[in-house]
């Protein structure tokens, strides 16, 4: 039972992390809200390590710790750019359901044994991904949302990219899987530091992108707080989630941390006012099913 409130909270810390990225990402240059956040990241995360404390860290913990942060920064930085080019309810779940879909794959081959059930929910993850795509298939003006206060995001124009979101998506989903399995495989016998080790290697990967782009001025104004806020509602996110999969299985922690969009998609719809066509909702509630699947035949 620890296992899945820690993982549910996981999903809550990632949903509002994600919801305030896409928000600086469509003012802010990607690179330069990335970087940002996972500076941020990196302060609370090691802030988390001098109050926890632990033994030092194996070197198997370490590597993985650094895979995980690959993944992360990987993950991290296609989802941003999904946002950027299409609706949040388009790049949010493909990233989930492939994360959920690839870590059960992984404790299968870890020597974890879902059930049918499970399984089945990885199959249907495919036509969720169609339907998600197709419902997203063109753009409508009002779909462009507004943030508070009334200003259009400045990146609204090329929101009417769906294919592009969905393929941001699907490599957002391989990297969030690799940072989710990283995470267990590191296990939990050197406390937070594969936590730390790969929000290390998530700062390093941001500030070589950052050099290499030119993009090294952090985000200003409003995107400078959401930014902030990203990394912040991140760490918590990865420290939770941490700690859930050594509570339990990866094919449960990892689909049940994978519920993050539905929290970045009830903000979208609240804050932003961002629509829900019918052939979307059912797409996301075929993508919600799915992880529903997996998590309880993953239970069983």
């Amino acid at each position: 039972m620890l296992a899945i409130v820690l993982a549910l909270a996981s999903a809550i810390g990632y949903g509002g992390s994600d919801f305030a990225a896409g928000l600086a990402s469509r003012s802010a240059g990607i690179i330069q809200v990335n970087l940002l956040a996972s500076t941020v990241s990196t302060v609370a995360v090691a802030a988390a390590l001098l109050v926890v404390g632990a033994h030092p860290p194996t070197g198997a913990a370490v590597a993985w710790g650094a895979a995980a942060g690959l993944g992360g920064f990987v993950g991290g930085l296609a989802l941003y750019l999904g946002f950027r080019q299409a609706a949040f309810s388009v790049a949010g779940p493909l990233s989930a359901v492939g994360a959920a879909g690839f870590s059960v794959l992984a404790g299968l081959l870890f020597g974890e044994r879902p059930t049918t059930l499970a399984l089945t929910g990885i199959v249907l993850a495919l036509p969720a991904i169609v339907a998600v795509s197709a419902s997203a298939g063109r753009a409508d003006p009002e779909d462009v949302p507004k943030v508070p206060g009334g200003e259009v995001p400045a990146a609204s124009g090329v929101r009417g990219r769906p294919a592009a979101g969905v393929v941001a998506g699907l490599i957002a989903g391989g990297g969030f899987a690799l940072l989710f399995i990283g995470l267990d495989r590191a296990g939990s016998g050197s406390g937070l530091w594969p936590v730390a080790t790969a929000s290390v290697t998530e700062l390093v990967a941001a500030v070589g992108a950052a050099a290499v782009t030119g993009n090294v001025r952090l985000p200003a104004g409003r995107p400078r707080w959401l930014s902030m806020i990203t990394g912040a509602t991140g760490a918590l996110g990865t420290i939770l989630y941490f700690l859930a999969t050594h509570e339990g299985f990866l094919a449960v922690t990892a689909v049940l941390t994978s519920l993050y969009p539905a929290v970045t998609i009830v903000l979208a719809r609240t804050v932003l006012g961002e629509r829900l066509t019918a052939p979307r909702l059912a797409g996301l509630v075929l993508a919600a099913a799915c992880v529903a699947l997996i998590a309880v035949g993953g239970a069983g």
